[in-house]
């Protein structure tokens, strides 16, 4: 018998009648691999939800969790969910006042947190809080609470409370709030979106329909779970019947992929980049013959579209080529991988079809935290994938194009509103219901839609042209030297861009041309370094328009990450940051006009 989903928690039914299996959750410690079975997911995530009952916590209360990704996360998401208490996960990257701001506002009772430098960091946060009764964590921690404490007191009070927790999993309607995700994006103080579980259910349901993959293959789930994008699909695997094997550092990536041979994951254009980066390097690693043919083999790629049938000639040479190369980068990945998910930001397409060509289809999609998130995604299930694209508007979601240009959506995924902001609701959810994304698209074929700029970062130039800068910015980074850029020129004369290298590659260039220098602070400086990323975008800049195109270049010497500020933890530019940070550098170029 299928088991009909309407609430997150429905899943662990789903998962035990129908896609019983030993590796439902995996995670690694102390160098070794760990596994749960659906039996013991399902005992202890009611273990948790007994827990919290014995502990006094009723639906509606607030529990935030601060952690990086495992297995253990799961148990007290769902336990939460079954007795009503809304999930408030937070970020384990932010800082000082984004966690006290979050914690004050949300009003959570009880607080998790991951390990022992979080539970540091977050003490003297909590202690200055009147709101949080209870801090656990999920590693051992000498001196914490430990989260198996909560798990041990729910199956003591198992005979006891086993009856009140049936009648609250009863009380717990599809349009009851289950989780408050505060987005920091780019500006501002963070804001508080709140999410029923009609939102997350109707969003997963819809988009775990655009694969056939299912109870007979594993995933790695390496972006934080805190975040709705990582959250959703977690639930989408889990309500396929698949493995899913959790990461909890960046740097573990590459190696959990060859451990766990996983035949789908979830990504971001950024960790995709750092992929093909990789294979470019590779392939300079070799020489004579064998250098000549794997450049050949990545020229090839961009033959690559969806759909497309090949002629006889070049079958023939993608047969070789596969043989020879594109085999080895479906190995590096583990060997099973079938599909890359890919969200967050535009992904370039030459990596899509690099990706494509070796067997590993992209399925790039869009949506925001309001919106649950996914709002149109590439579906192989009803062969709707256009590289460039989106991919079509997901089931139960209408999409139209205002007459400004931004993308309006409407459907069973968009947010419950902003907690304690029904201002700031009203600013983003018009009368009719329309929810305003703020950012800018056009819908290709009438089908396919394409991501062209956010609303707010489009500016004009003083001679009155529009600059779009994501778009010309994600041209700037299909050039293998740039790492990250930031295009600027509001009210001024023309547009200019602060550049980022990609310095490991930089160094490389450096060392082929025989160009000596003590660190990045210097390298920065030298003519031909300058000249050579000039050059870059001066061939880029021939795909613009007049008023498009980037006029003076300034390199930084600094990588810009989540942690020195200039991203954010979803690895968005964050303007102002950059802005003020480098304020010297455009006051030199703008003074020169």
């Amino acid at each position: 018998m299928t088991v009909r989903v309407t609430r997150t928690f429905d899943i662990l039914d789903k998962y035990m009648q129908e896609f019983p299996r030993e590796d439902a959750l995996g995670g690694k410690k102390n160098g070794e691999w760990y596994t749960y079975s659906t039996e013991e997911y399902y005992k202890k995530s009611h273990q948790f939800a007994l827990g919290l009952l014995a502990l006094g916590f009723k639906k509606g209360d607030k529990i935030a969790t601060v952690t990086t990704n495992r297995p253990e996360w799961n148990f007290a998401d769902m336990g939460m969910a079954m007795v009503g208490v809304v999930h408030v996960p937070i970020y384990p990257t932010i800082g000082e006042e984004e966690y006290k701001y979050i914690l004050d506002h949300s009003e959570a009772r009880m607080l998790i947190a991951g390990d022992s430098k979080l539970y540091e960091k977050l003490g003297p946060i909590v202690r200055s809080l009147s709101v949080i009764r209870e801090v656990y964590t999920f590693e051992d921690v000498e001196g914490a609470k430990n989260f198996e404490e909560i798990l041990a007191l729910g199956e003591s009070k198992r005979v006891e409370l086993e009856g009140a927790l049936h009648e609250v999993k009863s009380s717990v309607e599809p349009g009851d709030l289950a989780t408050i995700i505060y987005t920091s994006g780019t500006t501002g103080v963070p804001k508080g979106v709140m999410l029923s579980q009609n939102n997350l259910v109707s969003n997963f349901v819809s988009h775990s329909k655009m694969h056939n993959l299912g109870k007979d293959h594993r995933v790695v789930s390496f972006l934080p779970l805190c975040h709705v994008y990582e959250r959703s699909v977690n639930y989408h695997f889990q309500y396929k019947g698949m493995g899913v094997y959790y990461v909890g550092s960046l740097g573990q990536i590459v190696s959990a992929i060859k451990e766990v041979k996983p035949h789908m994951f979830n990504s971001v254009p950024r960790l995709l980049e750092k992929v093909y980066d990789g294979f470019v390097a590779k392939g300079k690693e070799l020489s004579g013959v064998k250098k000549a043919l794997y450049f050949w083999a990545l020229r090839l790629t961009h033959h690559f579209e969806y759909k497309r049938k090949y002629g006889p000639w070049l079958k023939l040479k993608i047969k070789i080529a596969d043989k020879l190369i594109y085999s080895k980068w479906r190995a590096a990945l583990g060997g099973n991988i079938v599909y890359i998910v890919s969200g967050g930001a535009a992904l370039q397409p030459r990596i899509a079809r690099v990706l494509g060509m070796a067997g590993m289809y992209n399925l790039e999609g869009y949506g925001l935290t309001e919106t649950s998130p996914v709002i149109a995604v590439n579906n192989p299930v009803k062969d709707e994938m256009k590289i460039g694209t989106v991919g079509p508007v997901l089931e139960g979601f209408e999409v139209k194009i205002a007459t400004d240009g931004e993308i309006l959506c409407k459907g069973p995924g968009v947010m419950m509103g902003y907690y304690k902001a029904p201002e700031l609701t009203a600013e983003v959810i018009d009368r009719n219901g329309w929810f305003h994304t703020g950012d800018i698209g056009i819908l290709e074929e009438g089908k396919f839609l394409k991501i062209t700029d956010r609303k707010k970062e489009i500016f004009k130039l003083s001679g009155g042209k529009y600059i779009a800068p994501q778009m010309i910015e994600n041209k700037l980074k299909t050039s293998n030297l740039i790492e990250q850029v930031m295009v600027i020129g509001a009210n001024e004369k023309f547009a200019s861009a602060l550049i980022s290298p990609n310095f490991p590659l930089l160094h490389d260039w450096c060392a082929e041309h025989k160009i000596h220098f003590e660190d990045n602070k210097a390298l920065i400086q030298i003519p031909e370094v300058v000249g050579k990323i000039q050059r870059e975008v001066n061939n880029i800049n021939k795909t613009l328009g007049s008023h498009e195109q980037i006029n003076r270049i300034r390199l930084v010497h600094e990588d810009w990450t989540p942690g020195t500020g200039e991203l954010s933890p979803t690895l968005k530019l964050r303007r102002n940051v950059v802005a003020v940070k480098y304020q010297h550098l455009i006051n030199d170029i703008y003074s020169k006009s």
